[in-house]
């Protein structure tokens, strides 16, 4: 019984998720009417508008921890961790202001999301060495033109035991050549609501934690691994820390 209205919870989400997104579609080509600040602006407003109303439309809420944080007019290269497809919604919300995040070109062929998903996201064929010098290209211009970026460093989502997949250098290549910050973030309780196996959907909270972020000015292309490798011990830090607090929390309820 309970696996049923599981899979009937999931049912309504996705029809819930896929006529947000079809009322949504004028909306997020407006930067290629408007232009890409105002336009931008007004698409990634409504995007955060679906996204809170996706959540309450199925129980799911989003929670931001450290947004104080972000200095405004400043950019910054977010990174955070993948467990869920709900990490998209997490970050959406979480994150003031419009960004770019870099996505899987696969995404495209999701029904109706995939409609949307070129107009606001800058999208990579990880199989194709072109298509990966092209979303770079893409993301510095971003940067350059004082737009945030976000990206997924394990470059997959994680379904394994650890904590964190291998990180690619990717992210952390463009915060030093455009001597920008990186931004580590932390995305908690996705997978538990969201696995990707079993697929089931679950009610509860998804909580971003903003963690310090990591300066690069004077940094060089040497310096790259030991920026990734202090983001890597900084996100690791703070996924135990999480988890040390919720035993605790369960011990209590218990």
């Amino acid at each position: 019984m309970k696996k049923f209205l599981l899979k009937v919870y999931l049912a309504y989400s996705i029809t819930v998720f896929c006529l947000i997104m079809t009322a949504s579609l004028p909306l997020v080509t407006l930067p290629f009417v408007l232009g890409e600040r105002l336009g931008g602006r007004i698409a990634y407003f409504f995007l955060k508008v679906w996204g809170y109303s996706f959540g309450l439309c199925c129980g799911i809420r989003f929670r931001a921890v450290g947004r104080n944080k972000i200095l405004r007019n400043q950019p910054f290269v977010f990174v955070a961790n993948h467990n869920s497809y709900l990490d998209s919604p997490a970050f959406v919300t979480a994150i003031p202001g419009q960004f770019r995040p870099l996505g899987k070109t696969e995404m495209k062929k999701i029904p109706v999301f995939g409609w949307l998903y070129p107009y606001v996201v800058i999208t990579v064929d990880r199989s194709s060495v072109e298509s990966r010098l092209k979303s770079m290209r893409q993301l510095r211009q971003k940067l350059r033109s004082g737009i945030s970026i976000f990206l997924f460093p394990e470059g997959k989502m994680n379904q394994t035991a650890d904590p964190l997949l291998p990180f690619h250098d990717g992210a952390f290549r463009l915060a030093v050549e455009m001597q920008t910050p990186v931004f580590p973030m932390v995305i908690l309780n996705s997978r538990r609501l969201l696995p990707r196996k079993p697929f089931e959907l679950r009610p509860g909270t998804i909580t971003t934690v903003f963690l310090d972020p990591i300066p690069t000015e004077g940094l060089t292309l040497k310096d790259v691994p030991a920026l990734k490798q202090r983001t890597v011990d900084r996100m690791k830090a703070a996924l135990e820390e999480q988890e040390h607090l919720l035993g605790k929390r369960r011990k209590v309820v218990l």
